[in-house]
């Protein structure tokens, strides 16, 4: 028997074994405004998310108030600014945690954050939050891994941009930091990002090469991805979503609405029930329609003694008489009583 991997977070068990655990990434999306925020909690809550997932940061504690080149951003959906200006526009206010984490509670859905430094950690654990996630730009901290682990929380660690071996750098950062239990999502770190960069094949080559609870970030601008991703193993499913894809803040354009969150919950989880397991047996929903198979009928009236021809049957439906893999036996065989055509060919009333 196989034993898969899995670790707990707030009691509920994620791994091949369990349903997708499906994370709703509020990120940015909340545009400064805490009844906004409060608002994607409900809507993570109502789409049948397992969590809500927020990012705890500053400008400060991300980057440097640096007008140097190398701290503008000149490409991609957010050039024109500063790093330290995107920051400070899309960071969730460490003055909202306790609230967001009060109103997570309230209604019922798992809450917790991805820290970007220690002094984050710290303002989480305060507020008792049950998991953390590593971003894909700090799977190369490792220090901060380390922290992180220090908590005896389970982890999640995100991969974007990190090769195999950093990858398997981040992985020891945790265990040596004590995280006992442990998960990593295959990510691109592309805003949006196309399907074509996924390469989801990679998905159980993780699996296998690091025999830890494997999951998916996705940044795509649909649900096939993550769906085919738990088709593939995917244990894990973190996506981010916004009350308005239009409504202009660093993160609506690559997320998804409540409505095709929703979708993706109840998608994500089809997609493992159908997933199941290996079996060849006949499955429940066939049983009625059994004797719609092919069997053996005669064509025409025969009397006791007769010998067989194969002129005198034919393979049709129902599937009331013999198999017809039988036929060649078939022939050449007397019946016992006297038949009449259109019925059944019965092995019982044939001798040789």
């Amino acid at each position: 028997m196989t034993v898969h991997p899995e670790l707990s977070i707030a009691g509920r068990r994620i791994g091949p074994d369990h349903p997708p655990y499906v994370i709703s990434e509020l990120s940015a999306n909340h545009n400064g405004n805490l009844d906004v925020a409060l608002r994607l909690i409900d809507a993570a809550a109502a789409s049948g998310a397992d969590a809500v997932k927020i990012q705890t940061y500053t400008a400060d504690t991300i980057t440097l108030n640096s007008t140097r080149p190398e701290f503008q951003i000149t490409s991609g959906k957010w050039a024109g600014q500063s790093l330290y200006e995107l920051y400070e526009s899309a960071h969730t206010p460490w003055e909202w945690h306790a609230a967001m984490f009060d109103h997570a509670r309230k209604r019922g859905i798992t809450m917790f954050s991805s820290p970007f430094d220690p002094t984050a950690v710290d303002l989480l654990e305060n507020l008792n939050a049950p998991a953390y996630k590593i971003a894909s730009f700090e799977a190369v901290d490792l220090p901060l891994i380390r922290y992180v682990a220090s908590t005896g929380k389970p982890m999640i660690i995100s991969t974007g941009m990190a090769d195999a071996e950093e990858i398997a750098e981040a992985i020891a950062a945790a265990r040596d930091g004590g995280c006992k239990e442990l998960a990593i999502l295959h990510c691109v770190s592309g805003y949006p990002a196309p399907a074509g960069d996924y390469n989801l094949a990679t998905i159980p080559d993780m699996m296998s090469r690091f025999g830890l609870v494997t999951g998916l970030s996705d940044h795509t601008l649909d649900n096939t991805t993550a769906i085919a991703a738990v088709a593939l193993g995917a244990s894990v499913i973190e996506k981010h979503m916004t009350e308005d894809r239009n409504g202009g803040g660093p993160d609506d354009s690559f997320s998804l609405e409540p409505d095709e969150f929703a979708k993706l919950c109840t998608g994500a989880r089809t997609a493992w029930e159908a997933l199941g397991r290996v079996d060849y047996g006949r499955k429940s929903s066939e049983a009625s329609n059994v004797t719609f198979r092919r069997s053996l009928y005669f064509v025409r009236d025969l009397k006791a003694g007769d010998t067989i021809t194969a002129e005198d049957f034919r393979s049709v439906r129902p599937g009331f008489g013999a198999a017809p893999k039988l036929t060649d036996q078939i022939i050449g065989m007397r019946v016992r009583e006297a038949v009449e055509a259109e019925t059944p060919v019965l092995m019982d009333n044939l001798e040789k």
